[in-house]
């Protein structure tokens, strides 16, 4: 008991770190948000998602899967206690991702009118897709950067990177759009990723590694071996930013640019509350799995100790947002995003089965299971864009909502039966119980928002979600006690500072 008290409360700390910073990253993130909404319309929102589409395409391309196959070797490293192979992966890791980022800027600006011609249809936007291009060598070097805190769990300095580095680039790039209007959007964003970069170097240089000598030879092999488990993460990578592009283009190319930022605006509340959870799972969830990934058992063990921790935290959040989805969307939004709330409906349900799919995903990874990995996410991308089109094709910008219920409904059970293959894994009977109750809480709370008329909707919805909330609450503090929670929050608030 004493054990699983104490898996519970590290579970429990890094989600309230990484989770607690990801949030003011992401209230950060929607006040710059709100503020382009406000000046630019669905327009310029929609413009934003589209170029994001293209950079992150883009980026996961040259990126070649580096990033997160560098956060598992330096994290393997890290559990034997050397500092020689953390060292040497970190070199190279950081000399590969600058020069793949020169490279990946110099092949955007060079196809920069083939990009913006398929993208949206003509070559008008050629020049903004040419000055996108820096942010790919800044997002390699940041990456770099991001993968060695990530793989050595230096947990507090990775948060306040992530904190002081969104703040830093929204006060930078909020004055452009203010000046410069529509045309600024894709200025504000290079100047945001310039700010996270300078930022992300600061935070590095903390870390204290010895100086290693590597020869061509070194740094090809140490290379190789990170590109040869990278090419699944980047091929599943390009799938998934592949998707949601194609998605974006189709609702453009039908429907044109203020449907797209309907459709963005819908996507990004859906994992507002959420992310921080997700962003909890990759950022020290996934090296402390990869550190016992080897034995079936505790790596099971690991997986449902964390989800049960993730479905307290995300559970009620998630009923909250579906309650408040049309006050939501004009808060961060403006009235104009009318359509985007029951987008957003569908997209919540949608997110508790991704919830609970996705620490059983982080097994392939932190196995190396690259080829299962790969295909596992190949047919649920393609599923996915099968889906958003015949949904799109038969409800309107609603069925992109349906579509991405249906896509986790399929791949929670398609990476379940996998895994269960694999390692013999099982969802505890906790876990168990808690994914039924978020099923008929969400199913039900889903009914109310569509079915009832306001302010009932939002009344009987609010109630169900601090009902459940409450009870979620109570588990947390059984599991490891109100003074440690409380203890959690004052270490959060100093690290902030």
């Amino acid at each position: 008991m004493q054990r699983k008290r104490t898996s519970h409360l590290e579970a429990l700390k890094s989600s309230t770190v990484i989770g607690g910073s990801t949030a003011i990253v992401m209230i950060i993130r929607m006040i710059r948000t709100k503020v382009i909404a406000v000046l630019l319309g669905p327009s310029g929102v929609g413009l934003e998602a589209i170029f994001d589409s293209i950079v992150s395409l883009a980026r996961t391309v040259v990126d070649l899967g580096m990033h997160t196959s560098g956060v598992r070797q330096i994290a393997v490293a890290a559990a034997t206690g050397s500092q020689e192979p953390i060292a040497r992966t970190a070199t190279v890791l950081r000399r590969a991702c600058l020069i793949f980022g020169l490279i990946g800027a110099l092949a955007v600006f060079l196809g920069r009118d083939s990009i913006s011609q398929l993208a949206f249809g003509s070559t008008e936007r050629a020049r903004e897709i040419a000055i996108l291009s820096l942010i790919l060598v800044f997002g390699a070097a940041a990456g770099g950067h991001g993968a060695l805190l990530t793989g050595m769990r230096r947990i507090t300095d990775l948060a306040r990177m992530e904190i002081w580095g969104t703040l830093l680039g929204a006060a930078a790039s909020i004055p452009i759009v203010l000046v410069m209007g529509l045309e600024g959007v894709a200025v504000y964003m290079v100047v945001a990723a310039g700010a996270g970069v300078l930022v992300s170097w600061y935070y590095v240089r903390q870390v204290r590694l010895p100086v290693v000598t590597l020869t061509s030879r070194d740094v090809c092999r140490e290379a190789a071996a990170l590109l040869r488990l990278g090419f699944a993460f980047v091929t599943t990578s390009v799938m998934s930013v592949g998707a949601l592009f194609l998605l974006r283009v189709l609702v453009t190319r039908t429907a044109g640019v203020e449907a797209a930022g309907q459709f963005q605006a819908a996507s990004a509340l859906s994992s507002v509350y959420v992310g921080f959870v997700l962003t909890a799972m990759g950022r020290d969830f996934f090296p402390r799995l990869s550190a016992v990934a080897s034995d079936n058992a505790r790596c099971n063990q690991t997986v449902n100790e964390q989800a049960e921790v993730s479905f307290l935290l995300a559970l009620p959040g998630l009923l909250a947002t579906l309650a408040l989805a049309p006050w939501v969307i004009r808060g961060f939004y403006s009235a104009e995003f009318s359509i985007a709330h029951e987008i957003l409906a569908w997209q919540l349900v949608g997110m508790l089965l991704r919830l609970a799919s996705w620490p059983l995903g982080f097994i392939l990874m932190a196995k190396g299971r690259s080829f299962t990995f790969m295909a596992t996410d190949a047919l649920a991308w393609t599923v996915y864009v099968l889906f958003g089109w015949l949904g799109l094709r038969y409800f309107g910008l609603v069925g992109l909502g349906i579509a991405f219920l249906l896509l986790y409904a399929f791949y929670f059970a398609l990476i379940y039966v996998v895994v269960r293959a694999i390692t013999g894994f099982r969802f505890s009977p906790g876990n168990v119980r808690l994914l039924w109750l978020g099923i008929v809480g969400t199913g039900a709370a889903l009914w109310v928002r569509l079915s009832l008329i306001e302010p009932w909707s939002t009344i009987v919805g609010s109630l169900l979600a601090v009902t459940i909330g409450l009870y979620c609450a109570r588990q947390i503090v059984g599991f490891v006690g109100l003074e440690r929670i409380t203890h959690f929050v004052r270490s959060f608030l100093h690290m902030a500072r």
